[in-house]
């Protein structure tokens, strides 16, 4: 599932085509927004808040979220797609600009989550969201004041709301997990928070440039990862099968936990 590190390289894609140039032609294929017109208009800013993706054009804000099949992919005009045309659900062809003598043409595919607002209600879309490690605004006091808010919640539940912590998603958590030995039930308060969140900035900062999600150092397929993904697998460490389980608030919250019951306590 594309996690913040993901997001962070589409809007930097995005913004390298898009920004300061004239849309000239937009189709947005979803009912709510049909109807929507951003000819003319010219894109001021793409960029990242967690797994949210906003691109700030004219007076509106076009808000994505790439949910597990999401992708956003910019051509050249009269390129061949990527991915089939039913999946499309936003086009973007701009105008040249800056010296480039083509224009582009930005789409996005399979898009979880697709809105347009007016450009002041963005909050209302991304307000709720707790600071991102990888926006140039993160406050790592606030993000600690949040995961440790509640220290009877489990920190593998604390660590994955985006109210904590903007962009890290289920690999990060586990990931994180493991590499500070604590199961995912543990509560907060029973554990190192602080030294769980740095951990998890870490990884999800040396993975934004990154075209391969990493967390053991090795880019090499099926090397990438401690634990997450390697139910029944050796665990890199001690050999014990790695265990799957769930952990969830209710079932609409419940997401996959991937654990070595030897190494993590």
């Amino acid at each position: 599932m594309p996690e913040g590190d993901t997001v962070h390289r589409a809007a930097r894609r995005l913004a390298e085509a898009l920004e300061g140039r004239a849309v000239l032609r937009s189709d947005v294929r979803v009912p709510q927004h049909a109807t929507v017109d951003l000819s003319g208009e010219v894109v001021d800013s793409v960029v990242a808040r967690g797994k949210h993706l906003l691109m700030r054009i004219g007076p509106s804000v076009v808000h994505s979220h790439l949910k597990m099949e999401g992708s956003w992919h910019v051509y050249r005009p009269g390129t061949r797609w990527r991915r089939p045309a039913f999946e499309a659900r936003m086009v973007l062809d701009v105008a040249p600009g800056g010296g480039d003598a083509h224009g582009w043409q930005a789409v996005g595919f399979a898009l979880g989550e697709l809105d347009i607002v007016p450009r002041d209600r963005e909050e209302e879309l991304v307000g709720h969201l707790g600071p991102d490690p990888l926006g140039d605004d993160w406050n790592r006091e606030e993000a600690l004041r949040r995961l440790t808010a509640d220290p009877t919640r489990p920190l593998g539940l604390a660590l994955l709301d985006q109210r904590v912590v903007a962009g890290l998603g289920n690999d990060y958590r586990n990931e994180t997990l493991f590499l500070r030995g604590i199961l995912p039930e543990r509560a907060v308060g029973e554990v190192d928070a602080a030294a769980a969140l740095d951990l998890a900035v870490r990884l999800i900062r040396a993975n934004r440039d990154r075209g391969e999600r990493t967390t053991t150092g090795d880019t090499r397929r099926g090397r990438r990862l401690w634990v997450a993904h390697r139910d029944r697998e050796p665990c890199r460490r001690c050999g014990t099968p790695v265990q799957r389980g769930t952990l969830g608030e209710d079932a609409l919250t419940e997401r996959i936990t991937w654990f070595c019951p030897r190494c993590q306590s």
